[in-house]
């Protein structure tokens, strides 16, 4: 069943639509302003992965080259990727772990950190 993207000549936003009868007449719509001026975009592919090869490439050591776990930022990146690649997506929640552990590691009044 494919899904066609359009793009909005009124608002410019992108609408998808997924299409379950090729045969039927369609008649796309912006889902955004409601504009029926839109023009078909090519679309990039999506494959959906099984959660066996899922799960090999993360296992795959190299795709974890250049990630400091002594660094927020860099366990941040490591985080979304691990949540892109099993399907899952948490925006913010990776950002707001990430500025308690950047504001746990500040130094203490004698330079110290909280351990």
């Amino acid at each position: 069943m494919p899904i066609y993207e359009y793009r909005c000549q009124e608002c410019r936003r992108l609408s998808s639509f997924l299409i379950l009868n090729l045969n039927a007449p369609f008649t796309p719509a912006c889902k955004h302003c409601g504009s029926q001026t839109l023009e078909r975009v090519l679309s990039r592919v999506h494959v959906r992965l099984s959660e066996e090869t899922r799960l090999e490439r993360l296992a795959d050591p190299s795709a974890w080259a250049g990630v400091d776990e002594n660094n927020p930022s860099s366990m941040a990146k490591m985080l979304k990727k691990m949540g892109q690649e099993m399907g899952e997506d948490f925006p913010g929640e990776v950002d707001e772990l990430v500025e308690e552990a950047m504001e746990s590691q500040d130094p203490g009044p004698a330079g110290e950190t909280d351990l």
